[in-house]
Order: C-alpha cells, then structure tokens, then sequence
C-alpha cells in the first residue's frame, strides 16, 4: 500500500463518511466491506437484499454494515416521488420512477441525494455508463463546475518526479475527445482535486506532442487555448502548456525545451488531450513503472460517486472507498 493511500484512510478514519456500495451480490463488494469495517475507515451501506447477501458472505464479518432493500424500505415513497420530481419534465411517470427506484445504482445514489449516505462507489459488475448516469440524473454537475471528468491518482514507487512519486492524470477514463473549453475546465478540477486528496501544491502541465510552439496544428492550437482559458480561469494556479510529457515532469528536459516554464519540469498534474493519451498513459505507467493506480475516481458530481474497473479487486474497492469518504468531507 502507498503512502499516498496509507494517508487517505487515516484522513477518512478522522471523520467517518457513510458510503453505499449497491452492487451486493458480488463478493468483492462483500470482500471489500469486511476489510472497510475491519479498518474503521468508514461506515458502509449495502443495497440488496439481506438474505441472499448474508449466504454470499461466508465466513466475512460484515455485521457492522447497514442491508437496505429498496423493495422492503419504508424509504421508497419518499425516493420515488423525489425522482419523478427530477424527472417528470423528461417525460417520465411516477412508475417508471418506482421501477427504477428498485434499481440498486439508482437507489444508491438517492441515498446520497437525501443525506442517507455521504458518497456510492460502483462499476465492479456495472458499466461506467449505468454507473454514472443515476449521479448525472439525480445528483447533477457541483456548484460552478461544467464538466465532470475521471483521473487517476498515479503512485510511482522509486520515482524523483511528480509529488514524490504521486501524479494526477486527468482525463483519463471519461471524456473522449474534450475541446479547448472542456480541456480548461478539466485542468482547473484536477489542481482543486489534487489539493484536497494529496495536500500539495499542485503544478499543472498541459500536455501534448509539442512544447512551446515546436510543432504546430490543430492538436495543439487547442491545448494551447485550453492552456490560455485555464489561466484565466484560476491565475492563481500554477498552469503551463502547450508540453511533452519530459519538459513537464523532467527539470534537466523543461531547462532545455522550455527554460522560461514556470512549473520547471516539476508538474505533477498531467492534463492530457484527450482520453486517448490519457488511458494509454495511464495503464502503461501502472504496468511498466509497477505503478499503483487509484480509479477512474470522478470529480465535477455534486456528491461523491465513483466508478470501479470492472476487472477490480476487493483491495481496489477498498481504495476508491477511503478516497470517496475523503472527497465526501470536503
């Protein structure tokens, strides 16, 4: 476990958040729970029904989570109406609101809607898709905030770059082909997101196949502009582009191919152009640099839901717990 990580459960221990996690009827889920309970970084919800998952539980301790089935709860009125609320102006009815109020990511996610819970973590045996679109529907876009998007939080062992190590590389798992106003908008969410989970400064490269004007096309006039509409936005941070990936993250490389950077091959927020670079970068890192990669974690939701690798493991869910928990704190 990383450092990083270590941190973050200590953080979510400090002031428990109550997470849901609705996909019950995988044993990792179950897995994962036990370990969270066991650690007492949070307390936990599993959405199904009770029965059934104290039968795939085994010998796992999971006394200390609360079952809610949305089929038996005195709470589904009150979850259907509010939905139907949400919804009516697309044209939905009041059943199709209690029919997918039985669906256990959606009512995951009106738990957090009503306060019954601080965050949901999904996607072990759910699209990214269905996993989000109940916190697109439901919960909607935070206060000021255009886009949601998914980073990673990327953990090199043995490494002099980054933060000790410890990157963010955004997008990395959500959005496709982001315009210069998006890309923007994405950089600005990955500096306040970089504070609030790794507590440092954050040094925000945008990154493409050119530093400063080396080359020069479509591709990277519209980092260029992302770049420009980034220090706009917030020119109190630290934000740089157009650049290769060795002049944003390498002192001796930025010295030569963009003296004048003020993030001085220091970045430790790697903004990519699109998902792409970022997928590709990511899953090279963990794989060649025996990396320790945390999500694809979401940020721009006005409560914390997250999704999983649907090839995650019970450790994995355990993860993307402690880091919701700590984005719930906030």
């Amino acid at each position: 476990m990383s450092k990083f990580l270590e941190r973050i459960i200590q953080r979510a221990g400090e002031d428990k958040k109550t997470i849901v996690l609705p996909e019950s009827t995988d044993i990792r889920t179950i897995k994962a729970a036990s370990i969270i309970l066991q650690k007492g970084f949070a307390n936990i919800v599993l959405v199904g029904d009770e029965e059934k998952i104290n039968e795939l539980k085994g010998d796992l301790d999971i006394s200390g989570a609360e079952i809610v089935n949305p089929l038996t709860s005195d709470k589904i009125d009150d979850y259907v109406n509010t939905f139907y609320e949400l919804r009516k102006s697309k044209g939905i009815t009041l059943e199709q609101a209690r029919e997918t109020m039985k669906n256990p990511l959606y009512w995951g996610v009106m738990m957090v809607k009503k306060g019954h819970a601080d965050g949901m973590v999904a996607g072990a045996i759910n699209s990214t898709a269905n996993t989000l679109r109940p916190a697109l529907q439901i919960l909607k876009t935070a206060q000021n905030v255009k886009l949601v998007s998914a980073f990673f939080i990327m953990c090199v062992p043995d490494c002099e770059y980054g933060h000790n190590g410890t990157f963010l590389y955004a997008d990395s798992g959500l959005v496709e082909n982001p315009n210069a106003e998006e890309l923007s908008e994405i950089a600005v969410c990955s500096a306040a997101t970089f504070k609030q989970l790794v507590e440092a400064e954050p040094k925000v490269a945008m990154l493409s196949y050119s530093s400063y004007g080396s080359a020069k096309s479509e591709l990277t006039e519209k980092v260029i502009t992302a770049t420009k509409l980034a220090k706009e936005k917030a020119p109190e941070l630290l934000i740089d582009g157009e650049l290769q990936v060795d002049a944003a993250i390498v002192p001796e490389v930025a010295r030569s191919k963009a003296p004048d950077s003020p993030l001085q091959g220091q970045a430790n927020v790697l903004v990519f152009p699109d998902l792409n670079a970022g997928n590709i970068s990511y899953k090279l890192t963990q794989r060649l640099a025996k990396a320790e990669a945390y999500g694809p974690i979401t940020q721009g939701i006005a409560k914390p839901v997250n999704d999983l690798s649907r090839g995650c493991s019970a450790e994995d869910i355990v993860g993307v717990v402690a880091i919701t928990a700590v984005q719930a704190q906030a």
